[in-house]
């Protein structure tokens, strides 16, 4: 679109909320305010009606919602109102509300809140409907709402502003109130099996129980730094400890890392433990979970997931984390004797690894590269190497492995669970080993708590426990492409935010400093002629950033999902994560190569090239990815 295009089409929309604004003016001077309407009684929800209507014909009920169209006919009318349920028409007659209320039913704007009262009955085309006696605004709406063919779809301001998008979409609508139920099922569930539900803090001065790193914060009333949890396992076991023999809790943790399509910095955790049981009764009761929470809220076991099917009603798989890698890599880890042999062979397998990695860290590297996408039916992987697993029993017949689970579907991990370390001495050693690691540099390392400790000296039952991440399983459940789909409101970057504030304050303070041309190197053109018909076969087309996220086990690659314009989403992998974070380019409009041959990246075909310009600057590579206007289409192609 032009940018005269654009200016054109401003100040309509100004207009337009001028308007609006003038005729609350009118409201407010008449005396019919809407802000001043207090409450207005709902009888009912337009999905009561629609499904209940051989019950509901003739009724007179009251609807409240969201008026989304109206079609203005002389003395009779039709207007769409919209409420959580659903949408219902309604059939709105001067005779039958009043001329002075007709007219004013004439001025209501898209997007204006309303309760209707009236009569249900069905349209000579078969509609259910409503023949309305009164029409009453009890709010109105200010802004435009986005034209009614094509919704909300840009995906950076549906996720910033949620609200029009639950408006504009009843698809997402369906899909967190969908995520409502999931919890309350998974409650039902826990409190049935005699688990009480507890809150423990968020608020932490030793930040443990996962490997991540915690964002940090500042008590100004205590004058003590504390950290914001990463997860709820440590103060869920002092409850066992006191004697609470099942304890649940489904509450926000946060980690501080990276956006992608399945990580957010804030998430939803549940994790629970009980007392005089070990993995083998958290697989039971998972498997039971799942199969419950399915049944109850889908009405069925088989779940379908980006178009492939998965049965919880069947037994999960459960396979050993050995097995796993000797099933897919080809890889028998019980012939491993030594780190340097785990090393070894991870360099004939070109798996990526630290150097201070042992033996057992080689091992899961192994599971993740080659095993982890293979699990799509539900399946559980057990016994896990120690060196992985700093809170969890160690096998008696293998000490070098543990009563640990994950649980797998779709390839994603979606719950952990051990038989819980309760040894004091044991675990004070655990808890020394990743001290170690910190201090070496690994951020995302445990540190001792010293409190845990003496809890467990107070003496721990043998116990099972598990973390569930709820945002996946309603990823799973509600067909949702990206962790941002279930979250109401996902961690975003600010517009104009800090880095935009420190540029404004330099601005101000002192002029933009340039680059110094001196210190940049270019590489030298080609000198090479190419023919024309060869370069005119380059398929150079615009394409629109629909999800990025970074690739496991490489610090380069970030994934890209694109729509290039046809049926099928196009991926691409770019080894650009040095120079962008995955958020930053989702929504974005970016050139690619489109006809180059798939090529394998990190086990991955990626399905053409993103055109970056590259420059060195002071000695130093520089690289920008070539982005344009997002009014450019998908898949316009470049000449």
């Amino acid at each position: 679109m032009s940018n005269q295009q654009k200016n054109a089409q401003e100040p309509d929309l100004n207009q337009l909320r001028k308007v609006r604004r003038e005729k609350l003016a009118e409201l407010q001077a008449n005396g019919k305010d809407p802000y001043q309407v207090m409450r207005y009684d709902v009888t009912c929800h337009t999905s009561d009606i629609k499904d209940h209507y051989e019950e509901m014909e003739g009724k007179h009920v009251t609807v409240a919602g969201r008026v989304m169209q109206k079609r203005v006919m002389g003395k009779a009318s039709f207007c769409n109102v919209l409420d959580q349920s659903g949408n219902i028409q309604c059939y709105v007659a001067r005779d039958g509300i009043g001329e002075e209320e007709y007219k004013d039913f004439k001025k209501l704007d898209i997007g204006d809140i309303v309760g209707v009262e009236g009569e249900v009955f069905k349209t000579k085309t078969g509609e259910i409907s409503i023949h309305a006696s009164a029409v009453k605004l009890l709010s109105k709406s200010l802004q435009i709402l986005p034209e009614k063919f094509h919704g909300l779809t840009n995906t950076d301001m549906r996720y910033r502003q949620r609200y029009v998008d639950l408006i504009m979409n009843p698809e997402v609508r369906d899909t967190f109130i969908k995520r409502s139920h999931i919890i309350s099922s998974i409650r039902r569930y826990l409190d049935g099996q005699g688990f009480l539900e507890v809150e423990t803090p968020m608020l932490v001065s030793n930040a443990g129980g996962a490997a991540a790193r915690p964002f940090e914060t500042h008590f100004n009333a205590l004058g003590e730094d504390f950290k914001l949890r990463i997860s709820l396992e440590l103060y869920l076991k002092r409850l066992i400890v006191g004697g609470l023999e099942r304890v649940y809790e489904i509450g926000r943790v946060f980690r501080n890392e990276g956006l992608d399509t399945r990580h957010n910095p804030e998430f939803t955790l549940m994790e629970l433990y009980q007392a005089y049981t070990d993995y083998n009764g958290m697989m039971d009761l998972t498997e039971n979970l799942y199969r419950h929470v399915a049944q109850e809220v889908l009405g069925t076991t088989k779940i379908v997931y980006n178009g492939v099917e998965m049965d919880l009603g069947k037994p999960f798989e459960r396979i050993t984390m050995v097995d796993a890698v000797k099933k897919y890599a080809g890889v028998d880890w019980n012939e491993v004797e030594t780190t340097e042999d785990a090393k070894k062979l991870a360099d004939e397998h070109h798996v990526e690894y630290e150097a201070h990695h042992k033996k057992g860290d080689i091992l899961s590297l192994f599971f993740e590269e080659f095993a982890e996408e293979h699990l799509i039916q539900p399946t559980f992987v057990t016994d896990h190497p120690i060196e992985i697993s700093p809170l969890t029993k160690k096998k008696p017949e293998n000490p070098e492995y543990v009563e640990r689970f994950e649980f797998f579907m779709n390839g994603w991990e979606m719950a952990n669970a051990y038989s819980e370390l309760n040894d004091p001495i044991d675990q004070k050693e655990r808890f020394k080993a990743q001290e170690e690691l910190l201090a070496m540099g690994d951020e995302e390392a445990n540190t001792t708590d010293e409190d845990f400790l003496n809890a467990l000296e107070i003496g721990m039952p043998p116990t099972g426990g598990i973390g569930f991440g709820i945002d996946r399983m309603c990823m799973l459940l509600t067909d949702s492409a990206a962790i941002r789909d279930v979250l109401l409101f996902p961690t975003m970057k600010s517009i104009g935010g800090a880095e935009g504030k420190k540029t404004d304050k330099k601005e101000e303070s002192e002029p933009a400093v340039k680059i110094d041309l001196s210190k940049v190197k270019v590489e030298p053109l080609f000198e090479d002629a190419v023919d024309f018909d060869t370069f005119s076969k380059s398929d150079f087309r615009v394409v629109k950033v629909e999800a990025c996220e970074a690739v496991p086990k490489s610090k380069k690659l970030l994934k890209f999902t694109l729509n290039d314009g046809t049926d099928r989403k196009r991926t691409i992998l770019s080894g650009i994560h040095e120079y962008y974070e995955p958020e930053e380019l989702v929504g974005k409009t970016c050139i690619a190569i489109v006809n180059l041959p798939p090529r394998k990246m990190m086990g991955i075909d990626s399905e053409g090239m993103l055109i970056s310009a590259v420059h060195e600057y002071d000695g130093q590579e520089a690289l920008n990815l070539l982005m344009v206007d997002d009014q450019i289409p998908a898949g316009a192609k470049l000449y």
